[in-house]
């Protein structure tokens, strides 16, 4: 029997608390068809889910990145149908890598509102572990990713310990501090050093780290790509039942 709980469903008023926005900034995207219709409960009230604020995550990172409205829609447009939220924050995280990061300021207050439910020092601890969020001076602001605060959240509903999320934190560092060291040395020693002896005009130098700088959402969506086939294996290997 399968143990999954239901995802919560939200009010648009919910929503809107949970993802920062007005209600009215939900209509307006609804109507440009930047989020998919709500499904209809009782009392012909519109439900929203997880996939819901995940998608405003990605359409504010959008946002951050300086896309017009229009070029949002065509972005969204030629996204597959059905994407799970865990896929839509994978959309969001690889648009994010195009620009240095830009945390943004939340008092306790405001994590409670978007995460719609209170968050215990255990829960921020925790938070704090994933690189959802990070301390500052004053104990009750905190410098927070928006766009993986609501996956955090979700996550603070499974049974994983502290430890086990700092010792998962560690694996991945490690392994892509390696990945990203290596790459660095190959493109280095095979691409960079080659045409700089080559090319000795300080303009097609230029050039050069300009493309270069251009490679890295590239390389990102590579490596996630690698990454999730590798555990997809590993998990049809581990768990053959499931």
């Amino acid at each position: 029997m399968s143990t999954r709980t239901q995802e919560p469903m939200l009010t648009v008023d919910e929503l809107a608390a949970r993802a920062g926005v007005t209600v009215r900034t939900i209509r307006f995207y609804s109507t440009r068809g930047l989020l998919p219709p709500p499904e209809i409960g009782p009392r012909r009230v519109g439900r929203y889910g997880p996939a819901h604020l995940s998608r405003l995550a990605l359409i504010e990172e959008l946002q951050h990145q300086g896309l017009t409205l229009a070029a949002i829609e065509r972005y969204l447009q030629r996204l597959p149908d059905g994407l799970s939220p865990h896929e839509l924050a994978l959309h969001r995280a690889l648009v994010a890598t195009w620009a240095p990061d830009a945390p943004r300021e939340a008092t306790h207050r405001e994590l409670e509102r978007r995460a719609g439910r209170p968050l215990t020092g255990e829960d921020i601890d925790r938070l704090a572990a994933m690189n959802v969020l990070e301390r500052t001076a004053d104990p009750e602001v905190f410098r927070v990713d928006p766009g993986l605060l609501h996956l955090g959240v979700r996550l603070l509903e499974v049974p994983i310990s502290l430890e086990t999320v700092l010792a998962a934190r560690e694996v991945v560092l490690d392994h892509t501090r390696q990945a990203a060291r290596e790459l660095s040395r190959l493109f280095k020693d095979e691409v960079w050093e080659p045409y700089r002896e080559r090319e000795r005009d300080p303009e097609r130098v230029e050039t050069m780290r300009t493309l270069s700088a251009h490679m890295q959402p590239m390389v990102v969506q590579a490596l996630v790509t690698a990454f999730q086939r590798s555990l997809r294996e590993e998990l049809r290997g581990s768990f053959p039942e499931g």
